[in-house]
């Protein structure tokens, strides 16, 4: 129980003993009014300097807008959002974690964004407990073998992103492709999903290509491309090294030739800066920014007013997850000591997101539609459902 808690319920008992020695009629506060003005300490692990910067900012402000929206409160309560630059650095990940639940004592935390940093922070949080929530970062293994009662996912598995792709290339006469991405955990982990899908479908990968991250250098790969003559090429790269990547791709003269495919990091958040050499792109996504709902028209219009930037897959992962504490919170009016009643309430909740309804499966990951999306215009445009309410293996997995 956190120590506000403890200090509240000890305030209790002592107005109610004084008013019984006294023969006083005493005003005792219902349970939790006391520390109903206590603020709601919510971590937040994410990048705000590097490479990534822009991701942790657009995750965080979607989550502030979304608790915004229902008044800055969690269960009635205040929130205090205690927040630590990740950098995206693995190294720097068990000090900063602890730095949050250990230090700081947060009732919650969220992040991060690199795969590397949440398998060092789901460590520790199994450990001490605290209700985390992974708003971005894909690593499998934080929903599979890592998996517990307390962490939960309103992004996306690594599996889940490439899994689809498989069987759509085959059906378009693909059966030979190159594969590449860098060569850390998430690349390798949407390549081998891509692969797995690929392969029981009767596909032949002629060459897994990995380029030490964060290595831009292309121009010797994209010339091994052209002379292994593949029918396609799937890849993974995010941010700065998939701008560099597609546009590189389109310079060599393989995009007239071999069609490009891959995982929606690949085109999102990343179309202004490679313009045409985009174009006709198809990728597979959990989002895209197009989608026709009423949920995501709003959301993005609310974004764009807060922040005066566009909303993207980050910005609504942190949306959902501001609304999946509010759906804990709300459950229990503010009693963070009710950790087992937040977490079934957030085990059950069905979101009503921009990226469309989702629920989460046995492992806390999300139950969610992966989209097909193509470039046309500058723009990722949904030409269909890859895979319909797509659940992770959670291969590992011992949770009920």
């Amino acid at each position: 129980m956190p120590i506000k808690s403890i200090s509240a319920a000890t305030r209790r008992r002592f107005l109610k003993g004084a008013a019984a020695a006294a023969g006083a009629a005493v005003f005792i506060p219902a349970p939790f009014a006391i520390g109903q003005a206590a603020k709601v300490k919510l971590g937040v692990l994410l990048p705000y300097s590097g490479t990534y910067a822009a991701l942790g900012h657009n995750i965080t402000d979607a989550m502030i807008l979304a608790i915004n929206e229902a008044g800055g409160t969690l269960g009635g309560r205040p929130v205090e959002y205690v927040k630590v630059d990740s950098e995206a650095d693995p190294s720097k990940a068990a000090a900063n974690t602890n730095k949050l639940v250990v230090g700081e004592k947060v009732d919650f935390l969220t992040g991060p964004v690199h795969s590397g940093v949440a398998m060092a922070m789901a460590k520790i949080v199994r450990e001490e407990g605290t209700i985390t929530v992974v708003s971005n970062a894909g690593a499998d293994a934080v929903t599979r073998e890592m998996c517990a009662a307390n962490i939960f996912r309103t992004s996306f598995s690594n599996w889940q992103t490439c899994f689809p792709m498989g069987p759509e290339m085959l059906k378009r006469g693909h059966k030979r492709v190159v594969s590449i991405t860098w060569n850390y955990a998430a690349g390798q982990e949407m390549i081998g999903a891509f692969r797995e899908s690929f392969a029981a479908n009767g596909g032949t990968i002629v060459k897994e290509m990995l380029v030490p991250f964060p290595n831009v250098e292309f121009q010797a790969l994209l010339t091994e491309i052209a002379s292994l003559k593949p029918d396609a090429v799937f890849s993974f790269f995010a941010g700065g090294g998939a701008v560099k990547f597609v546009k590189d791709y389109a310079a060599a003269g393989l995009k007239t030739s071999i069609p490009l495919f891959g995982s929606g990091f690949l085109t999102d958040g990343t179309l202004p800066a490679q313009g045409a050499a985009a174009e006709g792109i198809v990728t597979t996504l959990h989002y895209a920014d197009s989608l026709d709902n009423p949920v995501n028209k709003k959301f993005r219009e609310a974004f764009k007013k807060a922040t005066n930037r566009d909303a993207d897959v980050y910005a609504v992962q942190g949306y959902d997850t501001g609304k999946l504490l509010m759906h804990g919170m709300t459950a229990v009016k503010g009693d963070t000591g009710a950790k087992k009643e937040i977490m079934a309430a957030m085990r059950g909740a069905t979101l009503d997101s921009p990226r469309g309804k989702f629920t989460f499966s046995k492992a806390q990951n999300p139950v969610q539609d992966i989209y097909l999306r193509e470039v046309k215009n500058g723009d990722n445009v949904v030409i269909g459902v890859a895979h319909k309410a797509l659940a992770d293996p959670a291969r590992g997995c011992t949770l009920a």
